[in-house]
């Protein structure tokens, strides 16, 4: 295996590398949160951390690797006696997204157990990476209860795994860090809650910053031992400040000025519980003791604020994380004494730096280039000598500015799809875009309805559908289908208990063998990909009641990032249809997409349906388990091209024919409605929901299940037998819905 890039060469990148080296010198800050575009040497930054890592002292032959000097009295390996024991270097553990619970926190035979009764453990990836670095890359990509599990055993020290009334507990101390690209999704705000530091790693744009790079990397490619060896002083450098620091650590004083202009910050910035001050507690030590100092000064504050705020800052899914540095120096300043006193004031005495280098250590020795880290730029490297402690930098609050409403023109009457000077491209429409209006400003979003798919599938655990998963309620038992999952006891026995006698069972177990073991089949929730088709037209192009449908969407799509579902958006408008947004498990992508939603032009509403389809059918074949759920918005016109109502029904009964679950949200709006959008609804199988029916705290009671309210002797995937699909008449408000949609359908075809 090739040895990691030097962690001293790396390019640049002043947040990132403090904070893993701040919790390097203090495991306890929390971890690191990486947050970047890709190839910007994330993955590289963290393993050559790994190789900075002052050597742990293990018991010999323990898994868990206890410390000698204070072994674990509760380690499954034990007891072990003090003293004695040997030295390896710190581990490097890396969690795949695709890893299962049981290689996470570690297996129990399951089979010896019950036999035999004995605790036959195997341990898991939380094992092997104590007293090390555990490594997760894409964290956001993770599924929702490993990441409960990994940042559970990181904030406690321990691991526990408890199955069947066997329970093992080991100690689990690590640095956690995790990298992820926001385009691909986000972390829950309790999940980003619980990683100490954040930093985000943009690409640098200097010219001369990215030769750098290239050179750096071309030589390592060329000659990795002789790049390391170039490096090795400022490696050993580093090694010998973190070892120092930590040493350090336990004399730093934090003084009470230091305490409330921590506690001042984070409640000005109104960041939830207290974690947060914790963090920052921890983080401006350890900034002191990183430059060799004992107490706290104000700049360590400042820059533990810049750490460990932003990604707290977060109100919701749309937002960016950020922090108003403005608002933080005034916090400080307010906070703060005049001559620095108890210890927390400016430090004045010279160089925060007292090794002459920034913290990667020293600059490029003679003669040797190369970038950091595999196929990742990354972003200049600073000078370092006589540096001071690199300062995190931020952008503004980290909210995400919607671009400004244009005039407030209206668009035509509800009757027609061309307003006043749409087709001369007046009208409120750009220059130069005849017949486009200007994206309009979503409203305010509110709380939606849960829609969800009927049925019991199968897909990745979410909090949408019923769905078969590994985590839930037990509803029965089946044999194992490969390895043996979570085990159904009292199956178990039962499928046992008649072939004791002829086994001939003697002593107090069960005789068991492989053919009697079952496993629980368990209920609870799915992700699912919600496909919205979103009518972009002329006829949607009211300045007020674009507002309000872009606030609907926007309220479905909060509710499809808390239900951890992946999200997609096709428009459709002028003469066809596309792809704003292909299925991704980013809302806030979708969500910008929608902010920026230009409309204007007839309504090609079988283009939109059709394409809906096309996206799925592709889904269908990459995640044949991921059920779709199609969310149609529109007012149902359908106009352009060669009787465009009958194509539209056509291509709705295709998507009909295919079993998609659909919703049309209806966006007609005045006193005199044509009910076109209820008709849609019968033909795609699905229901029509009102914006006011959207709600959640509408008086009506919206049926949950998205095809449990159609019209009356609709032909949709409800109304047939077949497995995974539920029937039964509707009931409630849902009928009510469903009564309404019929009779607007008759308006319609009457109209």
């Amino acid at each position: 295996m090739r040895s990691p890039y030097p962690f001293s060469a790396i390019v640049g990148m002043s947040d990132l590398r403090l904070a893993l080296l701040l919790n390097a010198v203090s495991p306890a800050v929390g971890g690191v949160l990486v947050r970047g575009e890709k190839g910007t040497a994330k993955s590289t930054a963290v393993r050559a951390l790994a190789a900075l890592m002052p050597e742990v002292a293990v018991v010999p032959g323990c898994r868990f690797s206890c410390d000698p000097a204070a072994p674990d009295p509760d380690c499954p390996d034990g007891p072990h006696e003090p003293g004695g024991g040997g030295a390896r270097p710190a581990a490097m553990v890396e969690l795949p997204v695709g890893a299962s619970e049981d290689r996470l926190v570690g297996a129990l035979d399951i089979e010896r157990a019950l036999s035999e009764g004995v605790k036959a453990y195997q341990p898991g990836l939380l094992a092997d990476a104590h007293r090390g670095v555990l490594y997760v890359d894409e964290v956001n990509l993770l599924h929702d209860h490993l990441v409960d599990l990994l940042l559970d055993a990181a904030a406690m020290g321990a691991s526990y795994v408890e199955r069947e009334g066997v329970s093992v507990r080991h100690a689990a101390r690590f640095l956690l860090v995790g990298t992820m690209n926001p385009e691909e999704g986000e972390l829950r705000p309790q999940l980003l809650d619980r990683f100490g530091l954040t930093v985000e790693v943009t690409a640098s744009r200097d010219t001369d910053e990215r030769v750098d790079v290239v050179r750096r990397r071309l030589a390592y490619d060329a000659d990795p031992a002789a790049f390391r060896a170039s490096w090795a002083d400022e490696e050993q450098s580093l090694r010998e400040r973190i070892a120092a620091a930590r040493e350090l650590l336990p004399g730093v004083r934090l003084g009470d000025e230091a305490l409330r202009q921590i506690a001042a910050t984070c409640a000005a910035f109104e960041v939830d519980g207290m974690r947060a001050d914790l963090v920052m507690a921890r983080t401006a030590t350890a900034l002191a003791a990183w430059a060799g100092r004992t107490d706290v000064v104000a700049d360590d504050v400042r820059q533990a604020a810049l750490l460990a705020l932003p990604h707290r800052r977060r109100r919701n899914p749309f937002d960016a994380p950020g922090l108003d540095e403005d608002k933080l120096d005034e916090t400080l300043r307010r906070h703060s004494t005049p001559d620095g006193g108890d210890g927390c004031g400016s430090d004045d005495d010279g160089d925060d730096d007292p090794d002459g280098g920034g913290p990667d250590g020293g600059g490029q020795p003679p003669g040797s280039d190369g970038p950091p880290g595999p196929d990742e730029p990354a972003q200049s490297q600073e000078s370092q000598a006589d540096a001071p402690l690199p300062e995190p930098r931020r952008g503004g609050e980290g909210q995400q500015e919607p671009s400004p409403a244009a005039g407030e023109a209206e668009a035509a009457p509800e009757g027609g799809d061309d307003g006043p000077g749409e087709k001369d491209g007046t009208g409120g429409a750009p220059p130069g875009r005849p017949g486009e209006k200007a994206p309009a400003r979503a409203s305010e979003p509110f709380r939606a309805r849960t829609l969800s798919v009927p049925g019991l599938g199968e897909g990745a655990a979410g909090r949408r559908s019923r769905a078969r998963t590994s985590q839930g309620r037990t509803t029965g038992a089946r044999r194992p289908r490969g390895a043996l999952g979570r085990l159904h006891v009292a199956a178990t026995v039962q499928a046992a208990a008649p072939h004791q006698h002829v086994r001939g069972r003697s002593g107090p177990g069960l005789v068991l063998r492989r053919d009697d073991l079952r496993e629980a089949v368990r209920e609870g929730r799915e992700g699912n990909l919600v496909l919205f088709a979103v009518d972009a037209s002329g006829s949607m192009a009211a300045r007020k009641r674009m507002g309000a449908v872009k606030g609907a969407v926007l309220s479905l799509l909060l509710d499809a990032y808390q239900r951890r579902d992946k999200v997609g958006m096709v428009t459709f408008r002028r003469s066809g249809a596309e792809v704003a947004l292909p299925p991704t498990s980013s809302v806030e992508a979708a969500a910008a997409r929608l902010e920026s939603l230009p409309t204007g032009g007839r309504t090609p509403l079988a283009a939109g349906l059709l394409k809906a389809r096309d996206v799925l059918r592709v889904e269908r074949m990459r995640d044949a388990a991921r059920r779709p759920l199609l969310i149609v918005v529109t007012d149902g016109r359908a106009t352009g091209g060669a009787d465009p109502a009958r194509q539209a029904q056509r291509a709705a009964r295709l998507l009909e024919a295919d079993g998609t679950t659909s919703v049309v949200l209806d966006c007609e709006a005045g006193p005199v409605r044509l009910g076109l959008a209820g008709e849609l609804a019968r033909d795609l199988g699905g229901t029509a929901v009102t914006l006011e029916e959207l709600r959640a705290d509408a008086v009506t009671d919206l049926v949950r299940h998205a095809t449990g309210s159609r019209p009356r002797g609709g032909t949709g995937p409800a109304a047939r037998q077949g497995p995974g699909r539920e029937h039964g008449p509707a009931t409630g408000a849902g009928a009510g819905a469903e009564t309404r949609a019929g009779a607007s359908a008759r308006r319609g075809r009457a109209a």
